[in-house]
């Protein structure tokens, strides 16, 4: 059949066939969370028998409900997270923050921090490509501070275990921290105490924008489902060590021996939990469900995640790996600099919340 006179045929395109199954597979993701607490109220209390004011009445709960909690919040977010990130790359990073000024540049590197891959083992091989494709040093640590620390699976977890309020306020502090340190650390002109190889590489070799064509919708979504399998498959045993911990926490260990150790009250208790961090390492997975546990003790919210932040932030393993391109004196400042804004956001959070 001829087209008439003056219209313009238009070809349409033929609707991704992965988007109704992706439908489907919210509204039951949505069915599924909407139902665990109800769910586990009558598997645990009516079904078992248990009783809600005992210690394995409480326990138990707390376990059950909170491992399928996360499990479906990590599923979801990540999910989502991962195909968001299949439109951003560690290269195209790169691209948008090289030549950007200190200050707009802090910021700029750790936003893309949250949704950029990356992860402790990624450390070395991202801050060379970084500094040699002319990051200027400042920017590159508030990538690398930021990246880690504001982590999906942390926030997730924070989310899933402390309701928005306490993830954003931990979203916030984290950027914030990553900005500053990074800003800070730019003005003290530490380059002399950077690897001379870094500096000595030559600039893009090896390391040019990625020129692919654009994945297709069908290509994020698998994307996604493997990123669901690779995080969750990494870190439950981690996420049961920590959720068992708690619930036995949870359930036996009574409040007053916190409150004896960290209670609101302590002015030490921040630069405890700081210093104890920092050494430490430990897998987000399973420090949080311990810190939900532990809070429900009366100990102070800003003391825990400033112990939080010092483990994921400040990683022996990632400081070790770092040690390959930064020189001890600059690896001390960095420690010092994060450990101090911690410590600042540990006060902070106890006087806003209480």
């Amino acid at each position: 059949m001829s087209t008439p006179s003056g219209v313009t045929s238009r070809t349409r395109r033929p609707v991704d066939p992965s988007w109704p199954w992706v439908g489907a597979a919210t509204l039951a993701w949505i069915a599924a969370y909407r139902t665990i607490l109800p769910f586990w109220n009558w598997a645990i209390y009516d079904a078992l028998g248990l009783d809600p004011a005992s210690h394995w009445g409480q326990a138990a709960h707390f376990f059950f409900y909170d491992t399928t909690k996360i499990l479906l919040l990590l599923g979801g977010i990540v999910f989502l997270v991962a195909v968001l990130r299949s439109f951003m790359s560690v290269a195209r990073t790169r691209a948008l923050l090289g030549g950007k000024r200190e200050g707009v540049g802090n910021v700029l590197a750790a936003g893309l921090g949250v949704v950029t891959p990356f992860c402790s083992c990624s450390a070395v091989p991202a801050f060379i490509g970084f500094v040699t494709a002319g990051v200027p040093l400042g920017v590159t640590l508030s990538f690398l501070i930021a990246s880690p620390m504001v982590d999906v699976v942390a926030v997730t977890l924070l989310y899933g275990l402390f309701g928005w309020r306490i993830a954003a306020l931990y979203v916030v502090s984290g950027l914030v921290l990553a900005t500053l340190a990074g800003f800070f650390l730019g003005r003290l002109k530490l380059e002399r105490h950077v690897e001379g190889f870094v500096y000595a590489m030559q600039v893009g070799s090896g390391l040019s924008v990625d020129a692919d064509a654009a994945p297709t919708w069908r290509e994020r979504f698998a994307g996604g489902l493997d990123e669901v399998r690779t995080v969750v498959g990494k870190i439950w045993p981690y996420l049961l060590v920590g959720i068992g911990v708690g619930a036995a926490i949870h359930g036996w260990v009574p409040e007053s021996f916190f409150v004896r150790i960290a209670s609101p009250d302590n002015v030490f208790a921040v630069p405890m939990a700081v210093l104890l961090g920092i050494p430490l390492y430990g897998n987000v997975a399973g420090i949080l469900p311990l810190v939900g546990a532990l809070q429900a003790k009366d100990i102070a919210m800003g003391t825990l995640l400033a112990f939080m932040m010092a483990v994921v932030a400040l990683s022996l393993p990632e400081m070790i790996l770092l040690r390959q391109v930064l020189k001890p004196r600059l690896i001390a400042v960095v420690i010092a600099v994060v450990g101090g804004g911690i410590l600042f956001t540990g006060y902070l959070f106890n006087a806003i919340l209480g």
